[in-house]
């Protein structure tokens, strides 16, 4: 599997992950369209926080500190905003809404 985005395509791993980070804008709405998520400023707020996550530390945050650092910016969120928005898992469908790898083993940082 994997995303045509102006004409390159991209490769996933098994999941529908891109091998490589592509942080284009195009990229993120040809891969929320695969996921079936119609695009808010809301998720575009998740979707860059973990972009910078991913450019800060490496990686993305599991859903616990992906919950605690978005509060830091928008204290107002709990949970079920961010699985409102990402229902499949924020964690990890935001990531890959985002145009990141699939986030690293269980425990995250």
């Amino acid at each position: 599997m994997g995303y045509n985005i102006n004409g390159v395509e991209l490769h996933t791993d098994a999941e529908g992950y891109l091998l490589e980070p592509e942080l284009s804008e195009e990229a993120v709405q040809v891969i929320a369209e695969a996921e079936g998520i119609t695009l808010t400023d809301a998720h575009w707020e998740v979707i860059n926080y973990m972009r910078d996550q991913y450019r800060e530390h490496g990686h993305t945050p599991n859903f616990r500190n992906m919950l605690k650092g978005f509060a830091e910016i928008r204290p107002d969120v709990e949970s079920k905003y961010l699985y409102d928005l990402f229902p499949l898992g924020p964690a990890k469908q935001a990531a890959k809404v985002a145009g990141l790898p699939q986030p690293l083993g269980k425990g995250g940082y």
